[in-house]
């Protein structure tokens, strides 16, 4: 089984780290270190360190000053579960799910999961059960249907939905065929650019601008790492889209925020103008919908050469799920996690990992990728692309290997991780209680300079350079 170093070493190498700067990370910390068969604590370990070490090796090419990262495997467990140990003037988030999220029985015995957080997912799965939103209801229409069916019919309703597969079943799906053939992360040469010199600034990504085109967690997450190291992110969002209050919260810290309505050619001249000036364009809209919009990678090298585009996405960029709509909880559904845990435990049906660790190590693989193509283009020139998908990133964790009474590890209680962990800030909705970075630079450490605020506060318009 690797190690902690072998792995980080892995995902160095294939962006084209240079090798000799893994000398300068620590990691720390020994696993199990939360309840699960699969080696959740090095995942999130390892993803958050490439993330730290490309920082410290930009600050290297902008200032010539090395300096050491270390990692501490419990505290990266507990950044990636942040969401969950968030406190908004000392009070608890509310309940995760929607009433009728989460595992069915359908009537041929497989079990589906159902993802109903925004109102026109749930509309959806109703409309093709034709129920009510009553958890009892949909279990009762459910039980009329085949699995299989019911996830190909909701997903051609607009849906989000999977099917509990095994990890044989998964293995022999197109689907993941055609993920066995890409690579963890892919960073892609898409035009012509000279190279960007590096603006002033005293932290590693000090005046480099983010727009974060993203919701939920994963992309979220990479415009919050990103923040932490300097950069300026512009978090874009549309005044008629839903989003999850608490995760906004969350990963919030950091960032600017700004409405912008992209069903209008107004509002899709304004991201034109922001992206002439932007560093990095990071987007996890479904497959196709800013592409439709005029922002592929591709139109989006042309507005503003030099460009690094990061595209997040649910099951990869090939294959017949290449445009197929996904959250971490369904493609850990999807592609065996679920079932295989339900087996560690002895329990006939799914068990979720106890992090959303395929959103949380794909958002860090994200703000990896983003820094490893810029510091290409410092050098080289260009535009970039930068491809990471969930389950791609379920695909190499599950190759790291199982724990052998993984699942007997104790639970990480809130209390320690607020003895261990936690910062106190203001933000625009009372004072947060939150994970602090988990990645200690030496010579640049990682802080957030802007307070978490209400989608929306800020203009359009970048914030002047130092």
């Amino acid at each position: 089984m690797q190690s902690p170093a072998d792995i980080l070493q892995s995902i160095w190498t294939s962006a084209g780290g240079d090798p000799t700067a893994l000398g300068r990370v620590r990691l720390t910390g020994e696993e199990p270190q939360i309840p699960s068969s699969f080696r959740v604590a090095v995942a999130g370990q390892t993803t958050i360190a490439a993330a730290g070490l490309a920082a410290a090796e930009i600050w290297k090419l902008r200032s010539g000053e090395a300096q050491h990262v270390s990692v501490d495997m419990r505290h990266a467990v507990a950044e990636c579960r942040s969401e969950r140990y968030l406190r908004l003037d000392d009070k608890p988030p509310p309940p995760a799910w929607d009433a009728i999220a989460g595992v069915y029985r359908t009537g041929d015995g497989r079990f589906v999961r159902c993802h109903t957080n925004f109102p026109h997912h749930r509309d959806a799965v109703c409309k093709v059960l034709a129920c009510e939103p009553v958890r009892g209801s949909v279990q009762a229409a459910l039980m009329q249907w085949k699995g299989d069916d019911f996830e190909t019919a909701a997903y051609a309703a607009g849906g989000v939905v999977a099917l509990m597969r095994s990890y044989d079943e998964w293995s022999a799906h197109p689907q993941a065929r055609a993920l066995a053939q890409l690579p963890l992360l892919s960073i892609e040469k898409i035009g012509e650019a000279p190279p960007r010199p590096w603006p002033e600034g005293d932290r590693p990504l000090s005046g480099l601008r983010v727009l974060d085109l993203s919701r939920v967690i994963a992309g979220p997450v990479a415009g919050r790492t990103l923040a932490a190291h300097g950069a300026d992110v512009l978090l874009v969002s549309g005044p008629g889209l839903p989003a999850i209050d608490w995760l906004t919260i969350d990963t919030g810290r950091g960032k600017l925020t700004t409405f912008i309505e992209l069903k209008r050619e107004a509002g899709r001249a304004q991201l034109r103008e922001l992206l002439k000036d932007a560093d990095i364009f990071s987007q996890g809209y479904r497959p196709g919908a800013l592409a439709a919009l005029g922002f592929a990678p591709e139109q989006a090298a042309q507005i503003s050469p030099g460009i690094v585009y990061v595209t997040l996405s649910a099951y990869g960029h090939a294959g017949p799920w290449a445009e197929r709509r996904g959250f971490d909880s369904l493609v850990q559904t999807t592609t065996g996690f679920n079932h295989a845990e339900g087996r560690a435990a002895g329990i006939d049906g799914p068990r979720e990992l106890p992090a959303q660790m395929l959103d949380h190590a794909t958002g860090f693989l994200m703000a990896f990728g983003a820094m490893m193509a810029k510091a290409r283009q410092a050098y080289e020139g260009g535009s970039w692309h930068a491809r990471v998908s969930l389950a791609q990133t379920g695909r190499w964790l599950w190759n790291l290997g199982r724990l052998e009474g993984g699942l007997d590890t104790p639970d990480i209680t809130g209390e320690a991780v607020h003895a261990a962990f936690i910062e106190s800030m203001p933000s625009g909705f009372g004072t947060l209680k939150a994970v602090r970075h988990s990645a200690r630079l030496s010579k640049t450490p990682a802080q957030w300079s802007r307070p978490a605020m209400p989608l929306g506060s800020h203009p359009a318009q970048w914030p002047a350079r130092s």
